[in-house]
């Protein structure tokens, strides 16, 4: 098997191909989304997808998708792999999801940071101890996957409401697992706003310390406030001003990356979420005005 590829340090960690603004394609719009892919009307750069909800789906809906991943390109971003927890690694599965990328051609695979299974899967992604045990547990986990897959991989930081113990701030136990694992980071704005107000941190601070070569794209949302100091991250509403905020300072400190929007529940119109993928497009553009201008 061939390594991986060089320790990225000093070059970009997004993929050649991969820009502007991205949509998570879901099938509540998947038709509505082919049919304008046909012609001018899918204002999206980049569609994300997880694979384990497509590996094996057939019929129309599998040739929709390939319609799609025909004419733009495709990240794909995992629910169930695991990488945080304790049993051995469903490795057929990681090849099945090697296979589904060169099908789709996707240019990128990402996971969360987090552990979803215990003797089976617990449907929701549960957080893992920000301590030096947990860094090299998790980036032994993502090494494997990697050599599995022969490609680098991304990890996403999660939002969480409490912690089973912690030694670090969040912040150095995600780039600590990074440096570990020789991995990549799927950076998502509101999952740090939405644990700034849980944890009392400054977002801000949190983005200036992500080393910029690690970043292969963004994520937005919105969320649900429970209360002024708690935030649930839900995908389930129009992502809100201080997120906004955060990924305008964010695009400060690392360039106008790729961004995708999300979106899982409560999905209005597409034409409503490309109109959100505008304006992420619109900041975008303003940061890369700023860039030109100084």
């Amino acid at each position: 098997m061939r390594r991986r590829q060089v320790r990225r340090r000093d070059v970009s960690a997004v993929p050649p191909g991969l820009r502007g603004a991205g949509l998570g394609l879901r099938r509540a719009f998947l038709e509505e989304a082919a049919e304008r892919a046909r012609g001018p009307g899918l204002e999206a750069d980049f569609l994300e997808l997880a694979p384990d909800n497509w590996i094996g789906v057939g019929g129309r809906q599998g040739r929709l998708l390939r319609s799609l991943t025909e004419r733009l390109p495709l990240v794909c971003h995992g629910l169930s792999l695991n990488l945080g927890g304790t049993a051995p690694l469903e490795e057929d599965f990681v090849r099945a999801v090697g296979r589904f990328m060169d099908t789709h051609g996707a240019l990128i695979y990402s996971e969360h940071l987090a552990w979803c299974a215990d003797g089976g899967q617990l449907y929701d992604l549960l957080p893992l101890p920000w301590t030096a045990e947990a860094v090299h547990h998790v980036a032994a986990r993502i090494r494997r996957v990697q050599d599995l897959l022969d490609r680098r991989i991304a990890v996403e930081n999660v939002s969480c409401y409490a912690v089973p113990a912690q030694e670090m701030d969040e912040v150095d136990f995600v780039c600590a697992v990074l440096e570990e694992a020789d991995c990549d980071l799927l950076l998502d704005v509101n999952n740090v706003h939405v644990n700034s107000v849980n944890f009392g941190f400054d977002p801000y601070a949190y983005i200036d310390r992500i080393p910029p070569a690690r970043v292969a794209y963004l994520h937005v949302a919105g969320h649900y406030v429970e209360r002024p100091d708690l935030l649930i991250d839900t995908h389930g509403t129009a992502v809100p001003d201080p997120v906004w905020r955060l990924l305008e300072h964010a695009y400060r400190r690392l360039g106008p990356m790729p961004t995708l929007l999300e979106r899982d529940f409560d999905i209005p119109p597409l034409e409503t979420l490309l109109a959100e993928l505008a304006r992420v497009r619109a900041c975008q553009r303003g940061r890369a005005r700023e860039a030109v201008h100084g």
